[in-house]
């Protein structure tokens, strides 16, 4: 039976290379899964997986989600009720947070708390935002990781960072890999059902790759 994917257009970009990515991850594995875009809350809602990708700022990219009339009630109703497996990537990992203190304080979806905070990295040699390849610091294993690996363990493989807020997360228990550019980056947060990834999976070449098909098989 094919599963659908749900990846959400609210008006932000990148959505056509991550829907890619996932369709090519899919093909891969040898998966029956429906890739599709879309701005419809009932096609959200009714999906097997969601992905909220997202490139910007924190405030636009929340004004755009709830610009779509219904769309927040079908991502809850999705993700919540019906238990469905959740990425958000990049932005939309932030929005996952209780604000965004980007050009102001903006509240998020609070579904994992924390702040999303500017990077202010403690080298004065390190820009902002902080683009390029990083390694990830397991802070404990989970099932959409590279590999599985001990506590504190760290994958040498990269994964690739364009950024200049990061995710305080209020919870440790919430934190699933970090990363560093002069001060720790929550790389990916999670818990139960839903997945964070900072980075970009689907600039990440085999790595990414690796990462979304986990996510693709995940039956949390």
């Amino acid at each position: 039976m094919t599963q659908t994917l749900a990846v959400i257009d609210y008006g932000s970009g990148n959505l056509r290379s991550a829907a890619k990515a996932l369709e090519r991850a899919a093909a891969e594995a040898a998966l029956a899964i429906r890739v599709s875009v879309t701005a419809s809350p009932e096609e959200v809602e009714q999906s097997d997986r969601v992905v909220l990708p997202g490139v910007g700022a924190f405030a636009a990219c929340m004004q755009g989600l709830n610009a779509i009339d219904g769309m927040v009630d079908a991502l809850t109703a999705a993700v919540f009720k019906r238990g469905r497996p959740f990425l958000g990537v990049c932005v939309g990992m932030q929005l996952l947070a209780t604000r965004g203190m980007e050009h102001g304080v903006h509240a998020g979806l609070n579904w994992i708390e924390g702040d999303v905070v500017r990077l202010q990295p403690q080298d004065p040699a390190l820009k902002v935002p902080h683009m390029g390849w990083n390694g990830l610091n397991i802070v404990r294993t989970h099932p959409t990781l590279l590999e599985q690996a001990s506590d504190s363990a760290e994958i040498e493989k990269n994964v690739y960072f364009v950024h200049s807020y990061r995710f305080a997360v209020t919870n440790s228990s919430d934190l699933i890999a970090g990363t560093h550019h002069g001060e720790p980056i929550a790389a990916i947060i999670g818990r139960d059902n839903i997945l964070g990834f900072q980075f970009h999976p689907e600039k990440s070449q085999a790595e990414g790759l690796k990462l979304l098909t986990n996510f693709l098989k995940w039956m949390p």
